[in-house]
């Protein structure tokens, strides 16, 4: 296709490519997790111990996160507020078990200025708390409900154990606060936000996903029922990706929140809270990328194609790449033009790395030809078009992408789930076949306490479908009550 030089210049990025800095997900799945986000440059790490600095390729994944998420909400009726980040220590006492969930992981202001505070300050771990006492200062009537807000700031949990995205002191989320006169309409919502978020990861991600309820003991601490979503990773462990809770009238008692109703009867109202965080980073990155770096969704990617000039020091080549850039920029193709003096291959091997969903290749035969390359990320799959087509040829193969990515992490996940009749087949299901145990449950606690000891798994949720497997517990053997999903999990 290429002159000579071209070839050698082809030839050099197969025998030294970057993508060598990366270890392979099968020899060290963990470190290949910390290689891929560190060399497609999407953190760094800050001299603040479990907290990141978003580097822009990793920003920019989230501003696209949030501004698909953000359309969605509002769809539904969704006001965006903004709370303050800290919480009076009395406000965050007023119900029971949220401030025993949160305790250990909250940090405090104690100290302004050069004066001691007269009450410890709470760096919010989440904002129940702060929607809680803004609820029972504004809502007073039927007239006021319902009241459905939503936040985008930064939390703070001080995590013993951190890793980017995945588990990290401080990260950026949405959380979602909502009051309502009822308790249908709070079950409603809380049903309608998990639809959003799965929706979201199927069509944006192209992640699949298991949805159903947590139990008790995994559920949010104060709420009546935590809804879930639930992603598998490459390597079979789950990643909670999005929550949804319904805290029924607990929050509305703890903190006062009542209303005039229609018949001037004085009710409580109930709440529901949801949110999804830059951990669904960690979930893109952990279903979809490969040895060789990032693989992102053509949709959520900040850049869907790179345009890599071949051999652009010579005449044309450079002006031709420009015009095929405007071109697609009008089109409204995310696309970025490498002119950089770094060779074709080290570009070819970045733009793998960061996971851009295609580059363009057009070189001198090329322009002659009327014709460039495109090659597809998740593939690597070539495909020489004409320039004349080459937005609707583009728009074709990104949108391919998107769709055989989704289908090659839903054939992982359904490949990935076994089913245990017994404890026995239980605990060897889980030491040796990586993936989610579909197993019955009596719903002791006792009996998930012990799955957890023996096996380091636990429930990740009860499915909305259930399905009869056995009549009988798989770790006690009582009569069982509910189909669950076990798995490891980050």
């Amino acid at each position: 296709m290429y002159k000579n030089i071209d070839r050698e210049v082809y030839k050099m990025a197969k025998e030294k490519k970057l993508v060598e800095k990366i270890t392979p997900m099968d020899e060290d799945f963990a470190k290949w997790y910390t290689d891929v986000v560190k060399n497609a440059e999407l953190i760094e790490y800050s001299g603040i111990r479990g907290c990141m600095v978003l580097r822009p390729n990793g920003y920019a994944i989230w501003e696209n996160i949030q501004k698909v998420l953000d359309k969605k909400f509002k769809e539904t009726g969704v006001e965006n507020v903004y709370m303050p980040m800290l919480i009076p220590e009395s406000l965050l006492q007023k119900e029971k078990d949220h401030v025993e969930g949160f305790a250990p992981e909250v940090a405090w202001v104690t100290q302004g200025g050069n004066e001691q505070l007269a009450e410890r300050l709470c760096v919010r771990p989440t904002s129940e708390t702060l929607f809680c006492d803004l609820y029972s200062n504004i809502v007073h009537s039927y007239r006021d409900l319902p009241k459905v807000y939503n936040q985008w700031c930064s939390v703070m949990r001080w995590e013993k154990t951190t890793r980017p995205f995945l588990r990290t002191s401080e990260f950026l989320w949405q959380e979602g606060h909502t009051a309502h006169a009822t308790a249908e309409e709070a079950e409603e919502r809380t049903i309608q936000m998990l639809n959003v978020y799965a929706s979201f990861c199927e069509e944006y991600l192209a992640i699949p996903l298991l949805k159903g309820r947590k139990t008790d003991k995994e559920k949010f601490a104060g709420a009546h029922a935590t809804y879930t979503i639930e992603a598998m990773m490459h390597d079979g462990k789950a990643l909670q990706s999005g929550t949804s809770h319904n805290f029924g009238d607990g929050f509305a008692k703890a903190f006062g929140i009542q209303y005039t109703d229609k018949d001037n009867s004085l009710k409580y109202v109930h709440q529901t809270s949801w949110g999804m965080s830059t951990r669904i980073i960690g979930a893109i990155i952990m279903v979809h990328g490969d040895d060789s770096g990032l693989v992102l969704p053509p949709k959520i990617a900040p850049k869907q194609t790179v345009i890599v000039p071949i051999a652009m020091h010579k005449e044309g080549v450079l002006d031709k790449a420009n015009e095929l850039y405007e071109k697609l920029k009008a089109a409204g193709i995310r696309v970025e033009l490498d002119d950089s003096d770094k060779s074709p291959g080290w570009k070819f091997s970045e733009q793998e790395i960061q996971g851009i969903p295609s580059r363009i290749e057009i070189g001198p035969k090329d322009i002659e030809a009327g014709q460039c390359v495109i090659v597809r990320r998740d593939t690597r799959e070539k495909k020489v078009v004409s320039l004349d087509n080459v937005v609707n040829e583009l728009e074709a193969i990104l949108e391919e992408e998107q769709k055989d990515m989704f289908e090659r992490a839903k054939k992982h996940l359904y490949e990935s789930l076994f089913t245990a009749t017994n404890y026995d087949e239980f605990k060897d299901t889980i030491a040796n076949k990586p993936g989610f145990v579909k197993a019955m449950w009596c719903g002791d606690v006792e009996c998930e306490l012990k799955i957890k000891e023996d096996t380091t798994a636990t429930s990740r949720c009860i499915p909305f479908e259930q399905e009869h497997i056995s009549d009988v517990c798989v770790c006690c053997g009582k009569p069982a009550t509910k189909m669950v999903y076990w798995g490891k999990a980050y």
